[in-house]
Parts: C-alpha cells; sequence; structure tokens
C-alpha cells in the first residue's frame, strides 16, 4: 500500500471562470478526503490567465472550511515571493482555525516570470538566497517565543506548522536533509533528476525535532481509465497543458484530441513527453504496475498525484481508480 495525495493549480478549462475553477477545486478535494487520501495541496503561481492558484492560502482557507479532516496545504507557498513573518501569520491563523489540518510546503522559485516577480516583491534582492534562513525564522515563528523575543507572530507560536521542502534539484534535497524535514520532489514535471535527489537526501538526512527519520514524497502525473487506449486519449489534454510551457500559449485546459501529433509539433511533444517522464497512465492494471516500479526505484513514502482531465466526472473517476490502484 502507498500512501496517497493530490496536488491541484486550479486550473480553467476552456470557457470557464475563476469562481468555477475554485468550485472545481473544492470539489476535488472533498473528493479526496472521501477517498481518505493523505493531504492536498495547492499550488502558488501567478500571471497565469488559466490557472487561479495566484492567493493560495485564500484557496487553502476555502478548501479547509469546506472539508472536515483532510489535511491541506501549500504545494507550495513560493518563499522568495513572501516575507516569512507573514507567512507565519497566514498559516497560524489557519492552524488555530483549524488544528492538526494545515501543511506547508515551502519552494524557493518564484513560481512566475521575473517581470511578475519584481512585481510581487517590488525591488530586485534576490531572495531565492536566503531561502535556508527564511525557513528557519518560519521554524521560529512556528515554535516556543520567549518574552525576550521583540519580534512575534502571535497567531503562529506554538502552532508548530509541518514544513515540508519543495525542489526539483539535488540542491533542495541537500537542503531537506541538512534541516532534517519531509522532502517532496517535483518529478511530475521535473523527473530528470529524481533518483539522485532521493539519493542524496536520504544519503544525508540528519535526524531533526520534527523528523527522525527521511520522509519523501514524489510527484506524478496520473491518469487511470478502464482502458489504456481511454487513459492515453484522456492523456492528451495534460500534453496540450505542458504544450503551453514551451510555447507560451495562455489557454485553459483544452478537451482530449485523437491524435495529439495533430496539434503539438514533434520537437515540442518530445518535450513535453520528457516533462511527462514521471507519470502512471492507463487502465487499473496498467497502473498497478507502473505503480509498483515506480517504488520499487524510489520508495517514496507518499506519492503525490497531479491530473489534468478535461471531463471533470472522468477526472473524478480516475482519481477513485487510482486510489484503489496504490492501496493494492
Amino acid at each position: 500500500m502507498t500512501d496517497l495525495s493530490i496536488l491541484d493549480l486550479s486550473p480553467l478549462r476552456q470557457g470557464e471562470t475563476f469562481k468555477q475553477a475554485v468550485d472545481n477545486t473544492v470539489g476535488l478535494a472533498e473528493l479526496a478526503e472521501r477517498l481518505d487520501l493523505s493531504r492536498f495541496w495547492i499550488a502558488e503561481h501567478h500571471n497565469v490567465p488559466h490557472l487561479a492558484s495566484s492567493a493560495t492560502s485564500l484557496l487553502i482557507q476555502r478548501v479547509l472550511d469546506k472539508t472536515s479532516f483532510i489535511r491541506v496545504g501549500s504545494g507550495g507557498v513560493m518563499l522568495p515571493n513572501h516575507s516569512p513573518y507573514i507567512v507565519a501569520e497566514q498559516y497560524g491563523t489557519l492552524a488555530n482555525l483549524y488544528p492538526n489540518r494545515v501543511d506547508l510546503g515551502l519552494g524557493r522559485a518564484p513560481g512566475t516570470d521575473q517581470a511578475t516577480a519584481r512585481a510581487i516583491r517590488r525591488h530586485q534582492d534576490d531572495f531565492a538566497m536566503n531561502f535556508p534562513a527564511d525557513i528557519r525564522q518560519l521554524q521560529f515563528y512556528f515554535g516556543r517565543q520567549t518574552d525576550n523575543d521583540k519580534v512575534r507572530a502571535y497567531p503562529a507560536m506554538n502552532s508548530h506548522v509541518p514544513i515540508y521542502i519543495l525542489g526539483s534539484s539535488v540542491d533542495s534535497a541537500y537542503l531537506a536533509a541538512e534541516m532534517g524535514l519531509p522532502y517532496v520532489f517535483g518529478s511530475h514535471f521535473a523527473p530528470r533528476f529524481l533518483h539522485q535527489a532521493v539519493k542524496i537526501y536520504r544519503d544525508n538526512f540528519k535526524p531533526s525535532s520534527v523528523q527522525d527519520k527521511p520522509k519523501l514524497i514524489v510527484g506524478i502525473n496520473a491518469i487511470v481509465a478502464n482502458s489504456d487506449e481511454e487513459a492515453h486519449f484522456l492523456a492528451t489534454t495534460h500534453q496540450q497543458f505542458f504544450m503551453n510551457v514551451f510555447t507560451g500559449e495562455l489557454s485553459g485546459i483544452k478537451p482530449p484530441v485523437e491524435n495529439i501529433a495533430d496539434v503539438v509539433p514533434p520537437h515540442i511533444l518530445a518535450m513535453v513527453n520528457s516533462m511527462m517522464g514521471c507519470s502512471v497512465i492507463g487502465s487499473p492494471k496498467t497502473v498497478k504496475t507502473q505503480i509498483k516500479q515506480l517504488q520499487t526505484e524510489v520508495q517514496a513514502d507518499e506519492l503525490m498525484a497531479v491530473s489534468y482531465i478535461y471531463d471533470l466526472e472522468k477526472q473524478h473517476k480516475s482519481y477513485e481508480m487510482l486510489a484503489e490502484c496504490s492501496r493494492a
């Protein structure tokens, strides 16, 4: 049995409003809770017209309010965009309102282009270089503060919100290991360094007050259907979504197509398929085999699935079947 979670970006399908995209995210979180999944995370992105996850903490609060027990968090907060103090106040407040349900995944990338990153922080300092120090500052704000502390994030005090290091490179693996924190690898979009980063994390892990042994979560693209053929047909929506990364096209999630080569140029399709290298796509029987193979290679404590399927009903069905596959 493999623990399973969901990562969502609140994508807009063609013709949808931001409100509809957020409602879809809430519905997906409610499904995740019914399936008894481990957690439901929302990713921060900016200046993308077809993603409604910019104000991530607001969406997390919405999901927390509409669910009862599933853990909900950020996948992640892009820390260079934010003051650690404000992050502590926001997520400390959430932790008080929804005890033992809030996660804080942290990334060092801005989650946007450089011009938008400057608009967010309004000056050009390289805050990514402050990432380790900012994490330690957050740990301080979430911990037990004393009367000698001049600056306190009161809603965060003693909340001990769990912190996860997100990454897609070996740098983040070293950092998570050094700090003794759980590590979430973004192999659903950057699989190239997965095996190297996992080995670095485990080999260099130092036990901490929050984690006595490594905890690894691996991101996967997951599309499950009644047959391999149907799953690969549905996956063409996912491929078109990633195509936008390379072409800069600003469109929402598109319907699946019979032949992906008809709509994606060969050189772009090769990059898309490389980007989707860590995927489970197929019938339940096929996906069970794919999960088993992946776990033989990385032995993740948890898999965090992303699924861009145009038809909401089929997306929910895919996650239902994926949950069964993960328990096999």
